[in-house]
């Protein structure tokens, strides 16, 4: 065993020294992998991580969310080249500005070029003589944004305001304008007037255009002869006239921002939904034209949540209810779908009935509910969104309600304790009593008679 042994080491030594000979440079062959020249590297991604993490101590610092950090500097690599103390103070003229944190870090993400010191200090110098900027940090967004992507310098901006002003609206009117679609710094004078010839040419004023314009400045933005002339044609196909288009106009402007074929698909729609009469009432209860227009609202809030424009509809039409609920309720139950409920959106094509009950009197009550059971186990199966909702209000509380007494205040209805007012004051009923009328002997002797007479 021991010659074995000997024999092996002896092999093993003699063939080292045979490598070593043929390969003088390198006498070991591992320290080749530790030169000098790889070392660079390393040090190098070292020092990207310490800009890195210096460079998110500083947005954080300022307000930026740790949860968008990571994305925003993997786009945006050019900021770790930069000169931190630059950035900071470019981010404390950003704050000087009072934009509101969300509208910033929205800034920051959109268009990360503002970071410029020198740019933001060329803008801070001509802020101040601009008396309007100093009412609207929003605006002051809007300009920062629009000058940096089309390198609009601010002596090309205040002459756009002048522009504005000289047209006739007022600063207000301007404010708004330059917040809602900042893209007016690139179109010229004649454009804009092109625009207020047509809203002249319904039966607008000027003063009733300033209300327009501030509160639907997006409408500077559309042609007149590719959108806004097809529009008005698109209304006047289906009998409406001028001056109902131009009441409806000053009601809610955002009229005028609907795409071609929209409103011909909502009113066609609304011509051939079948509901209930009370309820078809409440939907045109004021007008075809405004119901037309209520239907593309609900449309639009549908999709925002993922759904397309042909499975929306298909909601309205089976469930004509969300049509009477504004806007801001539909989008309350869709949240509450979807962030308490764990449900996807994709569920209202299935259960439409959803959007048409009641949030407060019925979806939040029947979900405590199942939620208590779910958690002391008292569900033998899986409540889905159907079972939830379609049952009426009298057998959910038979199956879910009546059998666990726990429940009773959660649902409220039904239970034992929940006192039922009465429509009307306590004695109203001797009111409706009919009166007595004293009865003669003749009386009774002509009905006896008459009696007499039918058998």
């Amino acid at each position: 065993m021991a010659i074995r042994v000997l024999k092996r080491t002896t092999v093993t030594r003699f063939t080292s020294i045979l490598t070593a000979k043929q390969n003088p440079n390198f006498p070991n062959q591992k320290s080749q992998s530790f030169s000098t020249n790889p070392a660079k590297p390393r040090f190098t991604q070292q020092s990207q991580y310490r800009k890195q993490i210096s460079l998110a101590t500083l947005l954080q610092r300022y307000g930026f969310p740790s949860s968008l950090l990571h994305n925003f500097l993997s786009k945006h690599q050019f900021l770790l080249n930069s000169n931190l103390q630059e950035l900071e103070k470019s981010l404390a003229v950003l704050l000087s500005f009072k934009i509101p944190q969300k509208s910033l870090v929205s800034l920051i993400c959109d268009c990360p070029g503002v970071l410029d010191f020198q740019f933001l200090k060329k803008w801070e110098k001509d802020f101040s003589s601009l008396g309007i900027l100093s009412a609207s940090p929003l605006l002051v967004r809007s300009v920062l944004e629009q000058s940096k992507r089309f390198q609009i310098d601010p002596d090309g901006f205040f002459r756009s305001v002048e522009v504005l002003r000289g047209l006739g609206f007022m600063d207000g009117t301007v404010i708004k304008v330059l917040e809602g679609f900042p893209g007016v710094v690139l179109m010229n004078g004649r454009e804009i007037q092109r625009r207020i010839e047509f809203l002249e040419g319904i039966g607008i004023s000027r003063d009733e255009i300033n209300w327009v314009l501030k509160y639907f400045p997006g409408v500077i933005g559309f042609g007149v002869e590719d959108r806004l002339k097809p529009l008005l044609c698109e209304f006047k196909g289906f009998g409406f006239s001028e001056d109902v288009i131009r009441t409806e106009i000053m009601k809610e402007p955002r009229i005028l921002g609907m795409e071609l074929g929209e409103f011909s698909q909502c009113v066609e729609f609304l011509r051939t939904l079948k509901c209930r009469v009370p309820i078809k009432e409440k939907i045109f209860s004021e007008g075809e034209f405004r119901a037309g227009f209520e239907v593309k609202l609900r449309v639009d809030c549908l999709c925002g949540y993922g759904l397309i424009r042909r499975e929306a509809f298909e909601v309205l039409w089976k469930e004509p209810r969300s049509i009477i609920y504004k806007v801001g309720e539909i989008e309350r139950k869709i949240e509450f779908l979807i962030q308490r409920m764990k449900f996807s959106t994709r569920c209202l094509v299935e259960v439409p009935q959803y959007l048409g009950v009641n949030f407060e009197k019925q979806i939040i009550p029947r979900y405590n509910v199942i939620e208590y059971l779910r958690s002391k186990g008292g569900l033998g199966y899986e409540v889905g969104l159907r079972g939830l909702i379609t049952p009426s209000r009298l057998r959910f509380y038979n199956l879910y309600v009546k059998p666990y007494p726990d429940c009773e205040k959660m649902f409220g209805r039904y239970s034992g304790d929940v006192k039922v007012q009465s429509r009307h004051p306590a004695g109203l009923w001797k009111l409706f009593k009919p009166q007595k009328y004293p009865e003669s002997k003749e009386d009774v002797t002509n009905t006896k008679l008459f009696m007499k007479t039918l058998g």
